[in-house]
C-alpha cells in the first residue's frame, strides 16, 4: 500500500527539493495540482483531506491556513514553515533532539520541522543546557552564515541577478539587525534557554549550506569545563546517530578553515568543538545544508519515521544542484 502525499507549495525551493527526494519511491503516490489551481482554496482543501501526509512549504500565514482546511482525522501534516515551532499540540520534528523523540514524531499527527539555524543552534545547545554544564540562563551568542537559498525565491533571484545593483553585490551581508530573527523562539524554547539568545545571521554569496557557531568562554562557566568535556557530551549525546557526526577534536584542532558547502546535498550535521591553545575559550559549530538537515532532507526524514519505513531511504545519495 503506497502513502499519499501531497506537498502544499511544491513549486518553491523547499518544495522542490523535498520531491527531488522523494522521486523514485514506489512505497508513495503524489496527489499534484495544476499550476492554475495551486492557490485555489477548495482545490486545495480537497487535496489535503485526500492525503495520507500533507507536507507544508508555504509561509507561515498560509500554512496555518492549510492546516484549518483540513477535516480528515487521519491526515497527518508536516509543516516546514515556522508558523507552527514552538505551538502546544505540535511534536518538533529533530529526531536526534533526545531520547524518545523518534516515538514521538512516530506517533505524531502534526510535526512541525525545525528552521535551519535553530536546528543547528538547538543541536549544540540542548545537550549542554540539558547535562547542567551550561546554565539555562546564561547569556549566549549564536553567529551564523547560510547560503543564500535559504532566503527562499526573491533572494535566490536577487544574489543570481547580474545585472542587479544592490547590497546582493557583496560577498556577504549581516540582516535580522533588530534582533527578532522569526527562529530566536524556537532556538530559546527547544534549546532549554530561560533567557532570548542574541542571534545574528549572515548571508554568503553561495548557494547552499551553513555554518553556525556558539561561542563560550569556558573560565566564566560554573567549573569551568574543558572543550574535553563538550566534546564528551555530544559523544553521548549523539552517540549512533546515522545524520549527525561528531568531528574527532585532533582532527578540528587541526583545521585552518571551514567549508560550509561541504555537506551539501547530504542530510548530514557534523559538529565541531574548537578550542583556545590554553584551554579557557571554544567554539562549538555546526555545519548542514541549510536545504538538507536544515529543510528537504529533515522533512523527508521526518515523513520516513511517520510512515514507518527506514529512516534513511532517499537520503543517503547527495542531492546535487
Amino acid at each position: 500500500m503506497t502513502a499519499k502525499i501531497f506537498i502544499d507549495g511544491e513549486a518553491g525551493t523547499t518544495g522542490l527539493q523535498i520531491r527531488a527526494r522523494l522521486e523514485g519511491r514506489t512505497d508513495l503516490s503524489f496527489i499534484q495540482l495544476p499550476d492554475a489551481q495551486r492557490k485555489d482554496t477548495e482545490a486545495r482543501r480537497d487535496a489535503l483531506n485526500r492525503s495520507d501526509v500533507a507536507i507544508l512549504c508555504l509561509p507561515d500565514a498560509a500554512a496555518r491556513d492549510s492546516v484549518a482546511l483540513i477535516e480528515s482525522n487521519d491526515v497527518k501534516v508536516i509543516d516546514a514553515s515556522s508558523a507552527h515551532r514552538t505551538a502546544p499540540g505540535w511534536t518538533y520534528g529533530f529526531p536526534e533532539y533526545e531520547a524518545g523523540q523518534r516515538a514521538q514524531i512516530a506517533s505524531a499527527a502534526r510535526v512541525t520541522n525545525p528552521g535551519c539555524y535553530a536546528i543547528s543552534s538547538v543541536a549544540m545547545l540542548h545537550p549542554l543546557v540539558g547535562t547542567g554544564l551550561l546554565p539555562a540562563d546564561w547569556p549566549v551568542t549564536i553567529n551564523a552564515i547560510s547560503g543564500y537559498t535559504g532566503g527562499g525565491k526573491g533572494l535566490i533571484a536577487e544574489f543570481e541577478d547580474e545585472t542587479a545593483d544592490s547590497y546582493s553585490d557583496a560577498t556577504y551581508w549581516v540582516y535580522g539587525l533588530g534582533l527578532k530573527h522569526k527562529h530566536v523562539p524556537e532556538i530559546q524554547q527547544w534549546g532549554g534557554l530561560a533567557e532570548r539568545p542574541l542571534f545574528v545571521p549572515s548571508v554568503g554569496r553561495y548557494r547552499q549550506g551553513m555554518i553556525v557557531q556558539l561561542p563560550l568562554q569556558l573560565w566564566a562557566l560554573p567549573n569551568a569545563p574543558a572543550a574535553q568535556d563538550l566534546w564528551d557530551v555530544y559523544a553521548r549525546h549523539y552517540e549512533g546517530e546515522p545524520c549527525v557526526e561528531l568531528a574527532p577534536l585532533e582532527d578540528t584542532g587541526a583545521m585552518a578553515r571551514l567549508d560550509p558547502e561541504s555537506l551539501n546535498g547530504t542530510n548530514k550535521m557534523r559538529v565541531h568543538v574548537f578550542a583556545s591553545e590554553d584551554g579557557r575559550q571554544a567554539v562549538v559549530m555546526v555545519l548542514i545544508d541549510n536545504l538538507g538537515k536544515g529543510a528537504s532532507g529533515q522533512a523527508v526524514q521526518n515523513l520516513n519515521i511517520m510512515l514507518g519505513v527506514a529512516e534513511e531511504t532517499g537520503l543517503t545519495d547527495a542531492l546535487v544542484y
